[in-house]
């Protein structure tokens, strides 16, 4: 394998750098990460002080100036990786506001013109599961052809975060990409939560639950918590150790404050319940499917969205605590470091 020094990506669409830090793990050094949100880059320049962060909406200019700006030139790059906005193929959009021209659906074309004109030596783009087969599988079509015509081969996969040791159901579609002549393989999961399901895999381990991975956070009362704070005990799960890399205190474990309604409805349900299981009295007339449901603690977590934080929008009420999820819990679960 290469030394570590030599191996380059740039993070486009970074947002807070989620790809970005699964590279540094995996032994590259991330030049540069690029979004047009200033919070994004914000927190990716907080977490990668090495590398450049650059405001740039990637659709107003061209590959070449991005890489005069970054001094770097075609063929140099190890890999160009990103995530374009996912929203116009979320099964979380509603089906009427899903159009194929979205300005965000888009940006894919977007980000294959930089990836042809970088000519990097691999490429990894990721996105909701839904883009492979949305639109009738027209964006996939056209991700493949692009590439192949580039001199890529190109491997695609849906991918579940679950199989690769994260306590959360997160399916998404990946395209690897490679110049040498022959597609990469990929990833064949490390964790399954059944005999067969690990035989079927080569499983090595169990899929870690949400309390291997929040456990060892202190109890809060809903609106309470003090920034920073220490752990509640010694980390009980190997994933509690990697999480706390090292540190000694929790950050950003505070607990939102809940309308009284809304903590009447937590407070009368048990772990693993939800809307259906509420009194008739606080039951609520639509809404998802998970509204206001309870996790457990032995449970894998479903997919966490933006809409986290609210008790109606899905299964993010804590498992011991009549709450929501803290950010800081919200982030464990997601697989990032404390």
């Amino acid at each position: 394998m290469e030394a570590a020094r030599s191996l380059t990506a740039l993070d486009l669409f970074c947002g807070c750098g989620g790809i970005s830090a699964g590279l540094r793990d995996a032994g590259f050094r991330v030049l540069a990460g690029i979004d047009v949100e200033p919070r994004y880059l914000a927190t990716f320049a907080r977490n990668f002080p090495s590398a450049r962060q650059l405001k740039i909406d990637l659709s107003s200019i061209s590959p070449e100036r991005l890489m005069a700006l970054l001094g770097v030139s075609p063929g140099e790059l190890t890999l160009v990786a990103g995530g374009p906005p996912c929203q116009g193929f979320s099964k979380n959009v509603p089906r009427r506001r899903r159009v194929m021209d979205d300005p965000n659906n888009l940006l894919i074309r977007t980000y294959l013109e930089y990836c042809v004109a970088l000519k990097p030596r691999m490429v990894l783009m990721e996105n909701v599961a839904e883009m492979r087969n949305g639109f009738s599988s027209r964006f996939s079509e056209e991700i493949l052809a692009t590439l192949e015509q580039a001199g890529y081969a190109v491997t695609h996969a849906t991918l579940n975060a679950a199989d690769f040791g994260v306590p959360q159901r997160r399916r998404r579609a990946f395209f690897l990409a490679s110049r040498s002549g022959r597609a990469p393989r990929a990833p064949a999961p490390t964790h399954g939560g059944s005999t067969r399901q690990s035989e079927l895999f080569e499983a090595t381990a169990p899929f870690v639950s949400v309390w291997d991975a929040i456990g060892d956070l202190p109890s809060l009362p809903h609106g309470c918590g003090e920034d920073p704070s220490p752990y509640a005990c010694r980390p009980f799960s190997e994933y509690q150790r990697k999480a706390r890399a090292g540190g000694d205190e929790v950050r950003n474990h505070v607990a939102r404050p809940l309308a009284p309604t809304q903590y009447a409805r937590l407070a009368s349900l048990a772990p693993g319940q939800g809307n259906r299981d509420l009194p008739a009295a606080l039951r609520t007339k639509g809404g998802y499917s998970g509204a206001y449901g309870r996790l457990t603690k032995d449970m894998v977590a479903p997919t966490i969205t933006r809409w986290v934080f609210h008790p109606g929008s899905g299964r993010w009420g804590h498992p011991v605590d009549t709450r929501t999820l803290t950010i800081r819990e919200a982030a464990r679960i997601q697989g990032f470091s404390d």
